[in-house]
């Protein structure tokens, strides 16, 4: 495995926070960096293509792969990523092979990784202690070889958005009128699912199952608010999901707020989008 060291030692030197002094929060702040990016280019598909609700099921996957790892002796971070990519990728095949609609899909998934996860925590009452981290996150506790995932999905996703972002854009207008086109759609779609569960199984580490969701739509709303083309949401997103994760860790970790990173990196995208409504607001007035 690489050497980080000289990596984490640049931190302090380039944020001079006291709080950034620890390994533990510089590994946390390089974790977000590569995360909070990820979920902001694929939140602004997600909310062009109202799929928020998919984000969801894949991020409630995550009680059920944990409980299975609890169960088999594997260790629940890789049971949950495991569990989560096969949910997203079994949810796009079945709406892409069903009449129903994408909503009574996603619902039916959702509702079965929910009890099935609670179906099995039942036979053992122990396992709801081991299950709280993830319902909450915990981004300091991210380590070396996280990162480095991290890292390598980063590129991928990036490689995905380069290669894919006008395709997945046209596929999200008319995936029929797209495919006539020559557009991959069966492949672009499988690979959106794929990553984007990806992204979502990763982001329970950061911030837990409750505010999954909020990491990838709330950027990406303000994003809409303050952009006037495709494009242009998408790098506004990014800012906004990058400055709200360095923001909010570094806010988390002050005595006078001591509050939890994940919890508070949401509030400070949330602070962005209050500003972008109101941006909004005066430009529809003017």
């Amino acid at each position: 495995m690489p050497d980080l060291t000289t990596f984490y030692n640049l931190i302090p030197t380039i944020l001079p926070f006291e709080c950034l002094e620890a390994r533990f929060m510089q590994k946390a702040l390089v974790g977000l960096v590569l995360l909070a990016p990820m979920a902001a280019a694929m939140g602004v598909q997600v909310v062009n293509f109202r799929m928020a609700f998919f984000s969801d099921a894949v991020s409630h996957s995550a009680f059920a792969g944990v409980a299975i790892g609890l169960i088999l002796a594997v260790d629940p971070h890789w049971s949950m990523l495991l569990f989560g990519v096969l949910v997203g990728l079994g949810i796009m095949a079945m709406q892409r092979r069903s009449t129903l609609s994408a909503d009574a899909v996603i619902g039916v998934f959702f509702s079965a990784v929910i009890a099935f996860g609670l179906a099995v925590v039942s036979r053992d009452r122990s396992m709801a202690r081991n299950l709280q981290g993830f319902l909450y996150g915990d981004i300091l506790t991210i380590g070396d070889m996280e990162i480095l995932l991290l890292g390598f999905l980063f590129i991928a996703l990036m490689l995905f958005q380069v290669l894919g972002y006008n395709r997945m854009l046209y596929i999200g207008l008319n995936a029929v009128l797209a495919e006539t086109h020559q557009v991959q759609v069966a492949f672009y779609q499988y690979a959106f699912a794929g990553l984007l569960s990806l992204v979502v199984i990763f982001a329970v580490w950061a911030v837990g199952v409750f505010l999954v969701t909020a990491m990838l739509i709330v950027p990406a709303a303000a994003a809409r608010n303050l952009a006037r083309s495709a494009s242009a949401m998408f790098w506004w997103a990014l800012l906004i999901a990058v400055t709200s994760a360095m923001a909010g860790l570094i806010i988390s970790a002050q005595d006078w707020a001591g509050t939890a990173s994940g919890a508070t990196i949401i509030l400070v995208a949330f602070a962005w989008f209050t500003v972008s409504a109101g941006v909004a607001y005066f430009q529809r007035r003017s």
